[in-house]
């Protein structure tokens, strides 16, 4: 069924077809090319860090940032049970237990009052998660990571152009990834980066990136020739999907307005709802800067859900749940455990919905949604 208002429309700035037939003209098309560089020195730039290397997904930069850690079998990390599964699988593919955490009821990211309870001499790393680009609460979070000498790993794959306490979100925690999927706000196709903001990590990050070997330093002529030294994988993106991110980021901050418009308009149109008690709206603290890259409602109960859904789905609008929480999963079980009863995770799971959110969407799509939306909920509590 072709959806009127679906839920993701990937934005084209224009530029994406004349840079990838630069890339093919300058007949270089694997990794780490002109396009590559750009790209990396924009991040670093943006998120003010000493070393961004593009990668081809950031599941690739958290497996990276896992290896970094050097977590192995024995060794616990901390994450919320509320986040896609990467976070988690990058350091259980080192062998490490990860241990789940609740998440809190307003932002719906890490917990940070929960963290230390879940803290025991096997513990090597936390990895918050900025969900839906809303910043947690980083300070906290680092405090408790220096007084257990923790390292701190963001998950910002959904936080580019976001902000905590002013500073970019990726940029506060020793390494972190970020995501240019094509359901990102700022894309490339299938994309990610790994942002090493710890400098001791910087060169083994290289090496980590050029499938364990040296080869960064042998283009750079410091070394004649050279070979493998540690652990690594082909973590590179082509220059295609470069060139299309260039594309991207030259207009982020106007990709960023536009989604943020579109976010706007729901928050506007959805306030009776929550003002009746149907539904709540997101929650943005006033220290967070967040980038728009979704809107969601959570239900006023779970039983709702699954008749909204099947109502927006009718209606040709494309709204989807999200997330089940890991430590309810078979891998979690297997991988994992969990600390506390989470569950504000499972209520959260039970209750959202993800609304359509893409930067070219109209005031009419979304007084269309937002209607859509009512008209249900009308129909529901009468």
């Amino acid at each position: 069924m072709t959806m009127r208002v679906p839920f993701n429309r990937p934005f084209i700035t224009g530029n994406e077809l004349a840079y990838i037939q630069e890339a093919i003209a300058d007949a270089h098309l694997s990794g780490n090319g002109a396009f590559t560089k750009r790209c990396q020195a924009w991040i670093e730039a943006q998120l003010h860090a000493p070393r961004a290397l593009l990668t081809h997904s950031c599941t690739a930069g958290l497996e990276m940032a896992a290896l970094l850690t050097e977590v192995a079998a024995g060794d616990e990390v901390i994450v919320p049970s509320f986040t896609f599964v990467s976070t988690a699988n990058a350091f259980a593919l080192r062998g490490a237990t990860t241990v789940f955490v609740d998440i809190r009821p307003d932002t719906l990211n890490l917990d940070e009052s929960l963290i230390e309870s879940a803290i025991t001499p096997r513990t090597r790393a936390i990895v918050p998660v900025h969900y839906a680009g809303v910043g947690c609460e980083m300070d906290e979070i680092c405090r408790i990571a220096e007084r257990h000498d923790l390292f701190v790993i963001e998950d910002a794959a959904q936080g580019v152009m976001a902000t905590y306490k002013g500073k970019p979100l990726g940029s506060i925690g020793h390494a972190s990834a970020v995501s240019f999927h094509e359901t990102k706000n700022v894309i490339a196709g299938e994309g990610g980066a790994l942002v090493v903001n710890h400098r001791d990590w910087m060169d083994r990050a290289e090496i980590l990136w050029e499938k364990g070997t040296n080869r960064t330093l042998f283009a750079r002529g410091k070394i004649d020739k050279y070979g493998w030294i540690d652990l690594g994988s082909s973590y590179l993106p082509s220059e295609i999907n470069a060139a299309f991110l260039w594309a991207q980021l030259e207009h982020a901050e106007a990709i960023t307005r536009r989604r943020l418009a579109v976010w706007a308009r729901y928050h506007e149109q959805l306030a009776p709802l929550e003002a009746a008690g149907v539904l709540r709206r997101p929650i943005v603290p006033g220290h967070c800067v967040q980038n728009a890259h979704m809107y969601y409602v959570l239900l006023a109960d779970a039983a709702m859900r699954g008749p909204l859904l099947a109502h927006l789905n009718r209606d040709g609008i494309n709204a989807v749940a999200h997330y089940t929480p890991l430590h309810l999963s078979a891998g979690g079980r297997r991988f994992g455990r969990s600390s506390g009863s989470l569950e504000v995770a499972r209520s959260v799971a039970d209750r959202l919905v993800r609304l359509p959110l893409w930067a070219d969407m109209t005031g009419e799509h979304v007084a269309d949604v937002a209607a859509a939306v009512a008209a249900w909920a009308q129909s529901a509590v009468s």
